[in-house]
């Protein structure tokens, strides 16, 4: 697996240069575009890592994840009252389908839908931000996890897109809390930083039927962990979840930092990260990396291989 880990990151490193950083968020648009990293965790506890794997990064709308499970954990069913958990087929950030369909987001990991559970959650928690942080610290087995105020901030003074989505819904009566507050413990959550290496452990528990694999706790259900895996399949790439389907075939989620965490239930978390993105705001080479992955070794849950 280590080799051919290292035989892959070597097939795809001419890709690199290609594509561009998240400009658009001015704390990322230094970021080295030629950084590549991958890292695998099985449930067996084997780790698997390659090229520039322990290099922290910001997670962005990975982080979404996290805090759909948080959510989860004190919500449950009734969270779904507020949006759905079918793909939107627009882009993360569009507000078209906000506006027709009443104030009420079509899934979690569009912004509108990550900002009504960042509402859900500021309902929950005196210290939103702190809560997070912990949250992925323990899931990571990793105290030095930090959220990067720099980052943070740069997205915080261009919210305008994402505070008129907050409005537009708080219009409809599907958003709760001040909006500017709310705004700021999404950034935050966005800013962490962590590695390929945190993530895959991060992560492991959606490999593990909800049970964190370092710890042994019980993180969601064994059916929620099904829930979750499926809304990845389905909406973690936005509107190139349909191609990551049909190139990689596992849940995955990613974010503008250039990170994509995949999981294989029952078998692995993937980590892959490096920064320039493609047109639909995914990383252009690790897209190239998870489809060589699981084509090598047969992965994707649509093939009979996996069974």
């Amino acid at each position: 697996m280590q080799a051919l880990l290292e035989s892959i990151l070597d097939e795809v490193r001419p890709l690199l240069g290609q594509g561009h950083v998240a400009s658009y968020i001015p704390a990322l648009s230094g970021v080295d575009p030629h950084q590549l990293g991958i890292a695998m965790l099985g449930t067996d506890g084997a780790l698997y890592q390659a090229g520039d794997a322990e290099t922290p990064f910001s997670i962005q709308s990975i982080s979404k994840v996290f805090s759909l499970v948080q959510a989860i954990s004190h919500a449950g069913e009734s969270l779904w009252e507020r949006l759905g958990h079918e793909p939107s087929g627009q882009a993360f950030n569009s507000m078209v389908q906000l506006e027709f369909e009443k104030g009420r987001p079509r899934n979690p990991f569009i912004n509108a839908g990550a900002l009504v559970i960042a509402d859900i959650n500021q309902s929950r928690y005196a210290a939103p931000i702190l809560s997070m942080r912990d949250l992925v610290r323990r899931l990571t087995d990793n105290v030095q996890i930090i959220s990067d105020r720099a980052v943070a901030d740069s997205e915080y003074q261009y919210r305008a897109r994402n505070a008129a989505m907050a409005y537009l819904m708080q219009s409809f009566g599907n958003f709760h809390n001040d909006v500017d507050e709310v705004l700021k413990s999404y950034f935050h959550h966005c800013a962490l930083s962590a590695s390929c290496v945190d993530l895959v452990r991060g992560f492991s528990f959606l490999a593990n039927s909800g049970r964190c694999l370092h710890s042994g706790e019980s993180i969601l259900t064994p059916r929620q962990a099904q829930q979750v895996n499926a809304i990845m399949a389905t909406s973690g790439l936005y509107d190139e979840a349909g191609n990551f389907a049909y190139r990689v075939g596992l849940p995955g989620k990613s974010g503008v930092g250039g990170g994509i965490v995949a999981v294989v239930p029952g078998r692995y978390s993937i980590c892959v990260w490096s920064p320039a993105l493609n047109a639909s705001g995914n990383s252009l080479v690790g897209m190239a990396v998870l489809e060589k992955l699981s084509e090598r070794i047969g992965w994707s849950v649509f093939s009979p291989l996996s069974c």
